[in-house]
C-alpha cells in the first residue's frame, strides 16, 4: 500500500474537508511576522494554502500527489490566484529559493513513518528555511484513548456529499501496532439515501504517532527549536488530556 488511498479522489476529499480552517488564524499569524515566500508542505488540495495566498501573501504548495495537486491548481486558477505548486518528495525538497516561513496542516507528518524518515524530511525542512525561519506544523497526540481505538467498525462523524446529494456516514476500523508506532486505519464511507446504504467506499492509511519527549529530541537534533507547543490552532495549551499537538519551531 502506498498510503495514498485517501487521496485517490480529490473532488470527494475536499467535499469531505474543505470546510475545516481552524489552522488559518495561527498561520496567519505567522505569516504576517514571517512574509513569504511561505511553502506549505504536503499542501494536498490547497486547503490552506488557497487562503492564505487570497490574502495577498506569497505561496509554494508542495506535495507528492500529483492528482491532489493537479486538483489544487484548478481550484487557484478558477479564482484567479496565483500560486506555485510543485510535485515533490517533501524528505528531499529541491526548491530553488528558501523560505522564512513552512508549514504542514492536516497531520501530514504522520505519513512520515520510520525514524529515517521523520529524519530526512526535518533536515529537508531545515535546509530550505532562511536563517530563524519558522516551522509550523500538527499531529495527533498518542493518546491511549487515541491508540487503543476499535479494531470493529466504530461510527466517527457524518457529512452530505453536495456532488451525489447524500448523506455520508462515516466508519473507521483502527489497529495499533505498538512496536512501529503506527496506526492502521481502514475507513468506511456509507452513502445513504432514505435511511439505507446505497453504495459504500473503503479506503486504508497508515499512520505514525510521536510522544511528546520524543518529537523534543527529534526536532532538536534536526536543529530545530521548540517555540510553542499547543494542543490546538487556538494556542490552547498542551495538557494530558490533548487530541492534538501543534508545534511552532525555529530553524537554529
Amino acid at each position: 500500500m502506498n498510503n495514498f488511498e485517501e487521496y485517490n479522489d480529490p473532488i470527494s476529499y475536499d467535499i469531505e474537508n474543505d470546510a475545516y480552517t481552524s489552522e488559518l488564524n495561527l498561520l496567519t499569524e505567522w505569516a504576517i511576522k514571517q512574509g513569504g515566500p511561505i511553502i506549505d508542505l504536503a499542501c494536498g488540495t490547497g486547503r490552506m494554502t488557497i487562503p492564505l495566498a487570497k490574502k495577498g501573501f506569497e505561496l509554494i504548495g508542495v506535495d507528492l500527489h500529483r492528482g491532489m495537486l493537479e486538483h489544487a491548481k484548478r481550484k487557484a486558477e478558477n479564482l484567479k490566484i496565483q500560486i506555485k505548486w510543485l510535485v515533490q518528495d517533501c524528505t528531499v525538497l529541491q526548491l530553488e529559493e528558501k523560505s522564512p516561513f513552512m508549514f504542514m496542516v492536516g497531520n501530514s507528518f504522520q505519513h512520515f513513518q520510520t525514524n529515517e524518515q521523520q529524519n530526512l524530511v526535518l533536515r529537508s525542512i531545515h535546509s530550505h528555511l532562511k536563517a530563524d525561519g519558522i516551522l509550523v506544523f500538527g499531529i495527533r497526540f498518542p493518546t491511549a484513548e487515541e491508540l487503543l481505538q476499535p479494531n470493529t467498525e466504530e461510527y466517527w462523524k457524518t457529512y452530505i456529499d453536495t456532488i451525489e446529494n447524500k448523506e455520508v456516514k462515516v466508519y473507521t476500523i483502527s489497529n495499533y501496532n505498538p512496536l512501529e508506532q503506527i496506526q492502521h486505519y481502514t475507513t468506511i464511507r456509507k452513502y445513504m439515501d432514505i435511511g439505507n446504504v446505497v453504495k459504500e467506499r473503503r479506503t486504508n492509511i497508515s499512520l505514525r504517532y510521536t510522544y511528546p519527549k520524543e518529537m523534543e529530541r527529534l526536532l532538536f537534533e534536526n536543529g530545530l527549536d521548540i517555540l510553542h507547543v499547543y494542543e490546538d490552532w487556538n494556542k490552547s495549551l498542551l495538557s494530558k488530556d490533548s487530541d492534538e499537538m501543534i508545534y511552532v519551531c525555529k530553524k537554529r
